[in-house]
C-alpha cells in the first residue's frame, strides 16, 4: 500500500494565477476545472474561479488549489502553513528556487545550512511560504 500527501492551497480568486505560476516553476501537467466547468456556480462573478486545480510534475511534485467561494469564510492567516520542496541536489533546488523567487519575497536566502547543502525560504506573490532544501539522510547517531 502506498500513501501520497499533496498540499491543497486555498485562495480567494487567485488560484488559477497561482497554479499557472507553480506550473511555470515545476513543469508537468496543469489541470484547472472552473465552477462553470463543474456546474457549481453560486455567483455569476465566480463562474471562472477554480473549483479544482492541480499541478502534477513529472518529478513527483504535486500541489492542488481552489478558490474559496465568497459564501464561505476564509482567512489565510499569517504563516498558516509552509510548502516544503526537497530535492536530491543543490543544482535541482537552485533551478527551482531561481524560478520561484520571481515576484516573491525572499525570507531566507538559498544557502548551505547546518542541516542541508542548500536551504532557503520564500513567500510568493500569492502569500504562500515555500521552504526549499536538499534532502540529506538522517543519522540518528548524530
Amino acid at each position: 500500500m502506498s500513501v501520497t500527501t499533496t498540499p491543497h492551497l486555498n485562495f480567494r480568486g487567485d488560484a488559477r494565477a497561482a497554479l499557472e505560476f507553480y506550473h511555470s516553476v515545476f513543469g508537468g501537467q496543469l489541470i484547472v476545472v472552473t465552477n462553470e466547468d463543474a456546474y457549481s456556480v453560486e455567483r455569476p462573478e465566480e463562474a471562472g474561479q477554480v473549483k479544482f486545480g492541480q499541478v502534477l510534475g513529472g518529478n513527483g511534485f504535486s500541489i492542488m488549489a481552489y478558490d474559496v467561494p465568497a459564501s464561505v469564510s476564509y482567512d489565510q492567516g499569517d504563516k498558516s502553513s509552509f510548502v516544503s520542496v526537497r530535492g536530491d541536489s543543490a543544482e535541482e533546488i537552485t533551478g527551482l528556487w531561481d524560478r520561484l523567487v520571481d515576484g516573491s519575497t525572499v525570507l531566507q536566502d538559498l544557502a548551505p545550512s547546518a542541516f542541508s547543502p542548500a536551504y532557503g525560504m520564500v513567500q510568493d506573490r500569492f502569500g504562500i511560504i515555500w521552504v526549499l532544501d536538499v534532502a540529506v539522510a538522517y543519522d540518528p547517531a548524530g
